[in-house]
């Protein structure tokens, strides 16, 4: 019998595959279906920071800042009055979530500032939620503001919501801080009891005809899951914290690696939105057919077996990779390219 079990967050799953803050986690029947489909656990979609402070954004937020990670969002923030679900609505649909599944259910608030986070992270935890997932997004754009400045707001931020709730607390991050190694022991030390690996920054396009910024959603791919792949395994055993991949899942493959790398959880949206929520099934009958083939008895068997936790020197083996690959790539034999 195989055993899918794993734990995240201190939360027992049934399986590694969490669905990850999307739109189909807006209404409780969808996330009833993606429950009975196979997820064993779902983030909520996210609560913005603009719909706690009502700030309104001009052109130079559209620059900015970008959708929340994983397609969440259809489009790039409106106006508050034009969200479709306000703070307390939000509240109350985590209590009708937490009445309906059986599976853990996670909030996720998305922001760049500690103003309304700490009272909202708060009131999240008081209407039931599991655990937390703060979706720290920010593109620095201010010449001002060097690089120290910015690893120490998303340190406070987690110190200050750490220091107000009691329920597990993951950090969603982007990939671009120069010491990722050292940032992530910070968080840890921090208060964060996960890490989420990596935030998706989309970028706006230009409408020539209309002259406007335009949001241009993509969706992953699997070829995006390479780089939080590498840092699982190069951070796992090494940053007392769970982590989840959330870039580029859509196979049970992706989900393999991701528990050999050392992830507790594999987080899936994109590849839901473009086949339906029957794909979870799909990827946890496969998952299983490829255990029973290669006769692993459990995921706790095979997560970390890939992870850099026994090389003694990382950065060389990092750097003979690097060679590796440079070398992977074989030229026509001719000597001549087409």
């Amino acid at each position: 019998m195989i055993d899918l079990a794993t734990s995240y967050l201190g939360l027992k799953l049934k399986n590694p595959l969490v669905h990850s803050a999307s739109p189909l986690s807006e209404n409780v029947d969808t996330m009833k279906r993606i429950e009975d489909a196979g997820s064993s656990a779902i983030v909520m979609h996210s609560l913005f920071e603009e719909q706690i402070t009502h700030e309104s954004r001009q052109l130079d937020h559209y620059l900015s800042y970008g959708t929340e990670s994983q397609a969440e969002a259809r489009s790039y923030f409106p106006e508050a009055n034009s969200y479709r679900v306000g703070p307390d609505g939000y509240l109350e649909k985590i209590r009708l979530a937490k009445a309906a599944l059986a599976i853990p259910v996670i909030g996720s608030l998305n922001g760049v500032s500690r103003g309304g986070w700490v009272e909202y992270a708060r009131l999240i935890q008081q209407a039931g939620a599991d655990a937390l997932e703060l979706n720290i997004y920010m593109l620095p754009t201010d010449p001002e503001m060097s690089g120290p400045e910015v690893e120490q707001m998303y340190i406070d931020t987690v110190a200050a919501v750490r220091a107000e709730v009691t329920i597990p607390l993951a950090v969603k991050v982007a990939p671009y801080f120069s010491a990722m190694a050292n940032m992530a022991k910070r968080l840890e030390s921090a208060g964060a009891d996960g890490l989420v690996l990596f935030n998706r920054f989309y970028q706006p396009d230009f409408d020539l005809e209309q002259l406007e910024v335009v949001p241009h959603l993509v969706l992953s791919t699997s070829w995006e899951m390479r780089l939080p792949l590498r840092w699982v395994a190069i951070l796992f055993g090494r940053v007392d914290v769970d982590f989840a991949i959330t870039s580029g899942v859509h196979s049970h493959e992706d989900v393999l690696k991701g528990v050999m790398a050392g992830a507790s959880a594999t987080m899936m949206t994109s590849a839901v939105l473009q086949h339906g929520i029957s794909h979870v099934s799909v990827v946890r009958d496969g998952l299983v057919r490829w255990m029973e083939e290669k006769e692993y008895a459990s995921i706790a068997q095979m997560r970390g077996s890939m992870s850099q936790k026994h090389v003694k020197e990382p950065t060389a083996f990092e750097r003979a990779n690097y060679m590796k690959m440079l070398h992977s790539w074989q030229s026509d034999p001719t000597g001549f390219l087409p």
